[in-house]
């Protein structure tokens, strides 16, 4: 199947008339985008948008041939104008499946949001998927036959992605095509950045895909370091890299701190924020861990787990420190470091960015500023990506 995507922005477009936003007004060339529709081998219309025969004109397609109009999403506005030659848009119910003259059977989805998705196959035997904005399957069963390519709003509704993976709906070698693209992420590096470690990508309006054809995917970087300093935004980037994925093991290390409503607080701050089909573990065991199997693994924080490293090696007494503490505060980073590079599994950890401000005034508080630095970069040597989160925006130090 051959699919052209005349607009790829969400339905006012992007930018949006009249938004004075930072991201509206950066969304110029390549990243302006007109309102999603998809073009199937010129003969099926996935929303109808104002344009839409401009749209395909500038991409070199034609609508003569377009033989059916199908509208996936809600529409509270004006009614759209159809152009001289093509049909009357339509939906078709969920759960039914439409065949076409020329081949193709489109089946409508069932979501759990207004709207409908359409899983199309084509003559061909390829088979693509398309949801509207905000909106994910409902009732998916497993296992599912994976999709040659899925367009979805991989921004808004990144979760709709993690259960298509669950299921088997996409594969690793399924082309992920973010649509719908809103002005909720700056556009430019910083959203091809978020969608490559969702696996996914955007392109610009016009582009034509070949449903089927091998492409290299996006790389997910397996084992990804995030640092920051305090409220920075460190913990949600880290989230963020893994709410495409499903059965992600929250690792905390912080404990429960019975006791202390502050720190409880925050925890359940934490967990509220989190996709319900994640699982956490508060350990500081970490090795077995990544030396076992198993779905990604987010661990929060590196800091945490040091201040217990040191705990357990009496780092906070000289004597101690001195007598074997040292040393033995390094072997437990070195098999942490090991862990690391020889992990299977996708790990994102989260650790603080210190010592670039206030020397501490005690000498223990200057012993886990150098040695929380020496771990950071120990750990950064394993990882394939390093970010730095300065005031919510996250700079890539590597991959």
């Amino acid at each position: 199947m051959e699919l052209t995507l005349l607009g790829t922005g969400a339905p006012a477009g992007l930018p949006r008339p009249d938004c004075p936003c930072a991201a509206c007004a950066t969304a110029l060339g390549a990243d302006a985008r007109a309102a999603t529709s998809l073009l199937v081998d010129g003969v099926l219309l996935l929303d109808l948008t104002p344009g839409t025969v401009s749209a395909a004109a500038r991409a070199g397609r034609s609508l003569g041939d377009v033989r059916q109009v199908l509208l996936s999403h809600p529409h509270d506005g004006p009614a759209v104008e159809v152009p001289d030659g093509l049909p009357q848009p339509g939906r078709v119910p969920d759960g039914r499946e439409l065949t076409l003259l020329t081949g193709h059977r489109v089946r409508a989805v069932a979501l759990d949001a207004p709207g409908t998705g359409y899983a199309v196959t084509g003559p061909d035997g390829q088979r693509l998927l398309y949801l509207p904005p905000g909106g994910a399957p409902a009732g998916l069963e497993e296992p599912a036959e994976p999709y040659a390519v899925v367009l979805l709003d991989a921004v808004g509704r990144p979760d709709a992605l993690a259960r298509l993976r669950e299921v088997g709906a996409v594969a690793p070698d399924t082309e992920v095509v973010a649509v719908h693209l809103d002005h909720d992420v700056p556009p430019g590096a910083e959203s091809r950045r978020r969608l490559a470690a969702a696996g996914a990508r955007a392109v610009p309006d016009g582009t034509t895909l070949e449903a089927g054809a091998r492409r290299e995917a996006p790389g997910v970087p397996r084992r990804t370091l995030v640092l920051g300093g305090a409220r920075s935004g460190k913990s949600v980037e880290a989230e963020r890299r893994l709410e495409s994925f499903p059965e992600v093991l929250y690792v905390a290390t912080g404990g429960s701190r019975g006791g202390d409503t502050e720190w409880a607080a925050r925890v359940s701050a934490h967990r509220e924020r989190r996709p319900g089909s994640w699982r956490t573990a508060e350990t500081c065991d970490l090795v077995p861990l990544l030396k076992d199997d198993g779905p990604p693994l987010l661990v929060d924080c590196l800091s945490l787990w040091l201040t217990d490293a040191m705990d357990a090696v009496g780092a906070w007494d000289d004597a101690e420190w001195a007598d074997g503490g040292e040393r033995a505060l390094r072997e437990r980073v070195r098999a942490l470091t090991d862990a690391v590079r020889e992990t299977r599994r996708t790990v994102v950890a989260v650790s603080n960015e210190v010592g670039s401000g206030i020397v501490p005034a005690t000498a223990s508080g200057r012993r886990y500023r150098d040695e929380l630095g020496r771990l950071n970069a120990a750990f950064a040597q394993e990882c394939e990506q390093v970010l730095l989160v300065v005031a919510g925006q996250a700079v890539v130090l590597r991959g």
